[in-house]
């Protein structure tokens, strides 16, 4: 087979989190007065890590010190409440248990910061990534390829044996810039058409064609 590893996006792609996202966006506007967000608007605010979604959730005129002070109270409060509502895309968890004992190597490389990845990776898919990595201080987030370049690394993989799932036009340009294959789930936060104007050349709409692309 031609790949040894596939590399998962987590937001939108392996977990829906978009519920327990915008219950922590709106949470740490509300203790700031400010006015909240639709799961629909939150939907699009994600993908380039918590201070970006910070920074899109605020109103626009806010200041860097008001950025700070709700980036800080939605941090405290995801940290409690990122497994409320959270749970895996319907088929996915059967795909990756399939992967595993087929013999793949299996990642998350993730902007969501690196606590809410260890964390929602321990508590739904135990055992089952061989490396999961989010946003760490120090580390280019996504679309930059240091990440998935770490992956490749610490599981020693050549990146032609490698493929990256994900759901974001975020996610495509990290597979590029990392010199990966890619396929992109219509399941997650962005739409088909969003999708396709952004580059993908693979769009599945189930997991368990992730397994008939990879395992061919």
């Amino acid at each position: 087979m031609k790949y040894q590893l596939v590399i998962f996006d987590l937001d939108g792609t392996i977990l829906n989190t978009l519920e327990d996202l915008t219950d922590s966006v709106n949470y740490a506007l509300r203790q700031c007065n400010f006015p909240e967000h639709t799961m629909a608007e939150v939907r699009q605010f994600v993908g380039n890590g918590i201070r970006k979604l910070i920074e899109r959730a605020v109103p626009p005129e806010s200041d860097e010190q008001t950025i700070v002070k709700v980036h800080e109270v939605f941090t405290e409060y995801y940290k409690m409440h990122c497994a409320d509502k959270t749970r895996p895309y319907d088929g996915i968890v059967e795909v990756l248990q399939n992967l595993k004992e087929k013999g793949f190597l299996l990642a998350v490389v993730s902007n969501k910061a690196d606590y809410g990845v260890q964390e929602l990776c321990k508590q739904y898919y135990e055992g089952i990534f061989d490396y999961a990595v989010g946003e760490r201080t120090g580390i280019k987030k996504k679309p930059a390829p240091d990440s998935v370049n770490e992956v490749l690394e610490k599981l020693n993989v050549n990146r032609e044996h490698a493929i990256y799932v994900g759901d974001s036009d975020v996610d495509l340009a990290t597979a590029r810039n990392a010199g990966i294959d890619c396929i992109a789930v219509e399941w997650g936060f962005r739409e088909k058409s969003f999708l396709l104007e952004n580059g993908a050349g693979i769009i599945i709409s189930e997991p368990k064609q992730i397994e008939e692309i990879v395992t061919v």
